[in-house]
């Protein structure tokens, strides 16, 4: 039974008493101010030293939230997390609590958010509801957890709010009457609707049918070739990139064969529908089970989870660390990676796969981190397009006269409103229609940016005697199965959608495919792609038209038809390469265009100064040489490029403190020869890494080729199998078997000898002994070493990195 509740007045005692009593406790609320966190913070405090979970979600919508008051939330305690909506204009008004108590739950939504006069002396109106457990309280759990690590939330640290406090002053500065009058703006601006009430999604799964035993199909077989290998040399985690179309669940599933307990988390809930029917036709005698809002198993063989559920303390302690031996992580590009760390971090299997068909470092962190670096097989869709694997395509670049640069950017997508006014004219249209006749074949799935924009054209089709349906969350009447089945039988020509399409759905028999919106994200555009690419018997090839604008990254979308990796991607669309079966044709304009955009783009420095940024905040700190190049979105080979060494970056950047930026330009020459130094294989960096543990007092002591014998050898036979790499020519086969002199002679041949005639001397190997030449001040001792030791990690993890791509 339900107790529900009517405040008008007081809201604060009732929150307080529910934190002292709850596990876990949500706040969702659309700003905060500083008077608010002051009346909470004791309670909050107790709860996190007893150990409940606390998470808070404000908005900086109108700049109402005060920097102050985030400061003093998370100064609170280290254990509560705090994350910014980043509204970019638009509205953002919710108000509600979420407790989770042993002996039951309570939920309290309503008007009041945290600020000491909603919650103490305001007139508010609030409802609490008291449940054991309800469809409702699960559904609110899930859908907070999914804004709270949503991408347009970045984590409240001390480096995120100095960024949020330069913009809340210059808001101020231009609205001064705000934060006096912010009530009343509240409610003249800040309202909206409520919004109706999202329905559980339409799961589309293939027919089974009857396929007798199920085998890898070749992109499979390779795959999980290397997978196998990769978990027999003893490594504990790795991903595989495989272009969409390939069958990764499926790969997922013939992986999973050998594992007894298996957890599969992806962040959309179509996805674990989907995944567990392909295990079941793998395995129909093993047992699976669903875990989200809706049901909540936990005794099958494979356990199928969402992660913003699983992410819950409440739910992730369900399990213990132990459950399962292979944990697989299914298209987690797209989710926030603290969210994916927690269950990670929680759990220990035996193994952890990530799988994926775009870790794209433009578009995000690069998901690499999450499984180490470690790449066990990788596929582009161009390779499988060559290798017949996948549909070849014809690619029409159609010229789109809209200008798009009078348009507000919001950070991460253009204003829905201002670009839907471009989008619905008829001259517009008309030329939509035209390039689709001209290059249509016979079922087309068209792309578009908003629901306003796929009715209209799916109106302005049908009106020139096409069959078209509008395909969305809002669509009534026809579901998206049954769309998919009249597109396939001939009775639509066009199926005009929005993101519905993205991934998890695919109708083989697409034969064209329209992109009638700028692309934002060159992951999504990989994967709308990746829509028309699949086989089927009926399919010459794919023809995609795409309506290419002057809008922003317009031209770094041609490098989705690339192999080459880094720079290469950034060229103009004029140099793209494609399969011999394939075409890539492009209007004149279009090339003129693509060439004038790439010449305007950010400058290279400043580039990679907003990647860097974007890691400080996310870590709340000055990231490290190899977090940065885990988590960045710029090769991060490109600062050594541009800086010669990565404190080079940073004191170009302000980043360095006085005392740092003294030590910088005394010691920047040896942090070059560092940076620099050639590594045809990792022997050099092996070396620095033994000094580098005899700690900072001592780490540039003189050293003999036999003391770093031990380690050196262990190092590269025991601490990481693939390491062996390295002793894998005629002249050093031998050292497989450790022998004191022989792996010594060996560190004196290579590392110390070669390192000592190609360091301007930095470095001298004389009566066998490794010098180092540095004077090193008493005062730099610390700041140097750690520098040293970044580059070092940075470089071997680099190293290996590669080597495993290439092997």
């Amino acid at each position: 039974m339900s107790n529900v509740q009517l405040i008008t007045y007081g809201l604060g005692e009732h929150l307080q008493k529910a934190i002292e009593q709850s596990d876990s406790i949500y706040i969702l609320t659309s700003f905060v101010m500083d008077s608010g966190v002051n009346l909470l913070a004791p309670s909050l405090r107790t709860a996190c030293e007893r150990g409940a979970e606390v998470k808070l979600l404000a908005g900086d919508y109108l700049h109402v939230t005060q920097p102050k008051a985030l400061a003093r939330l998370i100064d609170i305690h280290p254990d509560i997390e705090v994350r910014l909506w980043q509204s970019n204009g638009q509205s953002f008004h919710p108000k509600a609590y979420l407790f989770q108590q042993k002996d039951g739950n309570t939920f309290v939504v309503g008007s009041s958010n945290l600020s000491s006069s909603a919650l103490v002396s305001g007139v508010e109106w609030n409802v609490i509801v008291n449940d054991e457990i309800s469809d409702t309280f699960e559904n609110a759990l899930t859908e907070f957890m999914q804004l709270f690590y949503h991408e347009q939330t970045v984590p409240v640290n001390h480096e995120t709010i100095k960024v949020y406090e330069q913009s809340y002053h210059s808001y101020h500065q231009q609205y001064p009457n705000l934060i006096r009058n912010w009530t009343e703006t509240e409610e003249a601006d800040m309202m909206l609707p409520v919004e109706e009430k999202k329905k559980q999604p339409e799961v589309i799964v293939e027919p089974s049918g009857t396929y007798g035993t199920i085998h890898p199909r070749p992109a499979q077989h390779e795959a999980l070739e290397a997978l196998f290998n990769t978990y027999e040399e003893g490594y504990h985690k790795a991903m595989v990139v495989m272009a969409t179309g390939l069958g990764k669940t499926y790969l997922a599933g013939f992986f999973a064969e050998r594992f007894a307990r298996v957890l599969f988390i992806a962040h959309r809930e179509e996805l674990l529908h989907q995944a567990k029917a392909s295990f079941q036709t793998i395995m129909p005698e093993r047992t699976g089970g669903l875990y989200y809002r809706y049901e909540k198993t936990t005794d099958t063989d494979f356990v199928f989870a969402s992660v913003y559920t699983l992410s819950m303390e409440k739910h992730l302690h369900r399990f213990r660390s132990d459950d399962f031996d292979l944990i697989i992580v299914d298209e987690f590009h797209h989710a926030a990676a603290t969210t994916y760390q927690r269950v990670i971090d929680y759990f220990q299997p035996k193994f952890l796969l990530g799988i994926t068909a775009t870790p794209d470092r433009m578009d995000q962190k690069d998901v690499y981190a999450l499984c180490d670096g470690n790449v066990a097989y990788q596929l582009h869709f161009i390779e499988a397009i060559q290798k017949g694997w996948l549909t070849p395509f014809r690619y029409f670049g159609v010229y789109d006269e809209t200008d798009y640069s009078g348009i507000t950017w919001l950070g991460k997508k253009y204003d829905q409103q201002e670009l839907l006014a471009v989008q619905l004219r008829k001259e517009y249209a008309e030329n939509i229609l035209q390039a689709w006749l001209k290059h249509k074949q016979t079922r087309t799935l068209c792309f578009c940016s908003s629901i306003g924009q796929a009715n209209f054209l799916a109106d302005f089709f049908q009106k020139k005697g096409y069959q078209t349906i509008s395909l969305h969350s809002k669509t009534i009447g026809v579901s998206r199965s049954e769309a998919i089945k009249q597109l396939n039988e001939g009775v639509l020509d066009v199926i005009f959608t929005v993101d519905l399409f993205n991934e998890g759905v695919d109708i083989p028999s697409v034969d064209t495919l329209l992109f009638v919106r700028p692309t934002e994200s060159l992951t999504i555009f990989t994967q709308q792609v990746g829509r028309g690419l699949r086989l089927h018997a009926e399919k010459e090839y794919c023809a995609i038209i795409d309506l290419i604008g002057n809008y922003r990254n317009a031209d770094i979308k041609l490098s989705l038809f690339q192999l080459e990796p880094g720079e290469q991607k950034k060229k103009a669309a004029a140099v793209a390469t494609v399969p011999v079966n394939c075409e890539l044709h492009l209007e004149t304009e279009v090339i003129n265009l693509l060439e004038e955009l790439a010449k305007k783009r950010q400058p290279r420095k400043e580039a990679l100064k907003q990647a860097y940024l974007k890691v400080k905040q996310e870590l709340g700190r000055r990231p490290t040489y190899l977090e940065l190049h885990l988590r960045g979105t710029e090769p991060s080979k490109t600062y050594y490029q541009e800086f010669k060494s990565y404190a080079g970056f940073l004191y170009w950047a302000n980043e360095l403190t006085e005392r740092e930026q003294e030590a910088f330009r005394k010691y920047e020459c040896w942090l070059v020869e560092v940076e620099r130094t050639g590594m045809v294989k990792s022997y050099k960096m092996v070396v620095l890494l033994y000094m580098l543990q005899r700690g900072q007092e001592h780490w540039a002591d003189p050293v003999t080729p036999q003391e770093v014998a031990p380690f050196f050898h262990h190092y590269l036979t025991e601490t990481e199998y693939r390491k062996r790499i390295d002793f894998s020519d005629k002249s050093s086969k031998q050292m497989w078997d450790y022998d004191e002199k022989k792996v010594s002679k060996l560190i004196a041949d290579m590392p110390m000898t070669k390192w000592s005639g190609s360091s301007k001397g930095l470095i001298s190997f004389e009566d066998g002994q490794f010098i180092i030449h540095l004077d090193i001040d008493e005062q730099d001792q610390e700041i140097l070493y750690e520098w040293t030791k970044e580059i070092c990690e940075y470089r071997l993890h680099q190293y290996f990195e590669r080597k495993a791509e290439t092997s």
